[in-house]
């Protein structure tokens, strides 16, 4: 079963507060969950929107290769041909 985590938004804290909990200035402690919580909340948006992220028409190699199955094993064969090639010994 799949665990689920709570989180909550905490509010910014004053840069003295934060200077006092001893966080750097680059990177305060309240700062981070905050920025955790506002990119969980772009995914589900994103993840929520009707329509699609994108269309055939921008990828016509995905649907050259045909479908996107087709196209992620070409790919994966043109990589494991590379890398055979790379590691392949040399002869002479």
């Amino acid at each position: 079963m799949a665990q689920m985590k709570n989180r909550a938004l905490l509010p910014q804290a004053p840069s003295g507060e934060t200077e006092s909990l001893g966080a750097s200035n680059t990177e305060s402690a309240p700062s981070k969950p905050a920025a955790q919580e506002m990119r969980r909340r772009q995914l589900l948006e994103a993840f929520s929107r009707k329509a699609p992220a994108w269309g055939p028409a921008e990828h016509p190699d995905i649907e050259e290769a045909g479908g996107a199955a087709a196209w992620v094993r070409k790919l994966r064969l043109e990589a494991d041909e590379a890398s055979r090639q790379r590691t392949r010994p040399k002869r002479g």
